[in-house]
């Protein structure tokens, strides 16, 4: 039986008043959604606040990366960028969101590093390594990857990861307010991990770079390339870690088998956008 002194069940009353108060606060003010899967998220840091601490991240990644330009395969790495950017643009403002475009200042750098990875940042800042390009061999392999990490930057990956981080440590809202600030700098700086030392960010959620592979296929066949060449691809990658050391693309990705699985059931989905009669494989 319940008691009305501080004791007992009734004691519970507070908790459960704030749980149901953050809880609330979530749903009213805290929440997005990803374009194409319609997935929702947790928001609650803006897209600037995000965009800002990313960009100071990168630029002290950028200061001491071994940027290689003016060869062609720094040229592939642009062009194949730009295109499926604008492929993404394009679709943006064919579905009422032209207002996003605004957050995108996109850059495609190719570093000099023989590690197979890449990555990209709020804001269209993508970094491929050089490591990675005997593994995709072609232009629209590369397009998998590179449509993959634009999946990651236009569903808002990292805000909804620091968003999660911000809820876990500090309980969420109080009174309205959605914390940012200083907590979600320290946070941030922890989720994107870019210095001298590390230059690659901490991983994503499972469900996030399923999403992310989804995003990518759809986006790179809009771009025209064929999202069939993921398959092979991703089958390349499993064989270059049978060396013993798993590519660091990997490592922090779901495994191969499962991976090529799920793409098999997207890509009657991405064949949908993609246009056969100017193919680029």
């Amino acid at each position: 039986m319940g008691t009305t002194n501080g004791e007992g069940t009734n004691s519970l009353y507070p908790v459960k008043y704030l749980l149901t108060m953050v809880i609330t606060v979530f749903l009213m003010q805290g929440c997005g959604s990803v374009p194409i899967t319609g997935r929702r998220q947790l928001m609650l840091v803006s897209d600037q606040e995000v965009i800002s601490l990313s960009l100071q991240q990168y630029q002290e990644y950028i200061n001491t990366a071994n940027i290689i330009t003016g060869t062609s395969e720094a040229q592939t790495v642009q062009r194949v960028g730009m295109r499926i950017a604008k492929a993404v643009e394009t679709f943006l403002k064919n579905n009422g969101a032209s207002s996003e475009i605004k957050n995108y200042t996109w850059e495609f750098k190719l570093v000099k590093d023989n590690s197979i990875n890449a990555f990209a940042m709020p804001g269209g800042k993508v970094v491929v390594y050089s490591g990675l390009l005997p593994v995709t061999q072609n232009e629209a392999s590369l397009a998998v990857v590179i449509g993959h990490e634009i999946g990651h930057v236009v569903a808002k990956h990292a805000n909804e990861r620091i968003s999660q981080q911000l809820a876990l440590q500090y309980g969420g809202a109080v009174a309205g307010e959605l914390l940012g600030g200083v907590a979600a700098t320290q946070i941030g700086q922890t989720v994107f991990g870019l210095g001298a030392q590390m230059g690659v960010m901490l991983p994503y959620a499972r469900k996030q770079e399923y999403e992310a592979d989804e995003l990518g296929l759809i986006f790179m066949a809009m771009a025209g390339y064929d999202p069939r060449v993921a398959i092979p691809f991703w089958t390349r990658m499993a064989q270059s870690s049978q060396g013993g050391k798993i590519p660091e693309f990997l490592s922090t990705h779901p495994t191969d088998a499962k991976r090529i699985s799920n793409m098999e059931k997207i890509l009657p989905k991405a064949l949908k956008y993609y246009s056969s009669s100017q193919p680029i494989k």
